[in-house]
């Protein structure tokens, strides 16, 4: 057992060292947490970035293979009896809302509490109205936002 009399002599060079890394790791944590809240919705960013960036190139089939998250959906057309090839191509193609898509920005993204996927807030053209795609979180498919 030590005493008072018996203590380690102080470091001053040593305390110097355990607040540079105290203080270190609490920034590394703080910047680690607010990358991930950053960045959290980043995949179902880029799923909506890939739609748009098909449509700008106006590969519509391509397009509809990323809203329906199946690539291959020409092999089985009959899974997506209930928003059609035919359809999609009226609301997204030329004719559509939006018209013939020649640019679009992400602006961001929300998860809205009790949701089942994330809201992800769209400029197309420069409209100040913007589109709004719901991505499904667990299949990474798209619809329109019901927000």
């Amino acid at each position: 057992m030590s005493t008072l009399f018996q203590a380690p002599t102080y470091d001053p060079a040593r305390e110097r060292r355990r607040k540079r890394v105290a203080i270190i790791v609490v920034v590394a944590a703080v910047l680690a947490v607010m990358i991930f809240f950053r960045f959290r919705n980043w995949p179902y960013e880029h799923v909506v970035h890939n739609f748009f960036q098909a449509l700008q190139q106006q590969d519509y089939e391509k397009a509809y293979g990323v809203w329906m998250h199946d690539p291959d959906w020409k092999q089985h057309p009959e899974r997506y009896k209930n928003y059609s090839f035919g359809e999609f191509h009226v609301d997204w193609g030329p004719g559509g809302e939006w018209g013939l898509i020649k640019e679009h920005q992400i602006d961001g993204s929300v998860r809205p509490k009790n949701g089942s996927g994330v809201v992800v807030q769209v400029t197309v053209n420069h409209r100040a109205d913007k589109a709004r795609i719901w991505v499904e979180k667990k299949d990474k498919t798209l619809t329109f936002s019901p927000f």
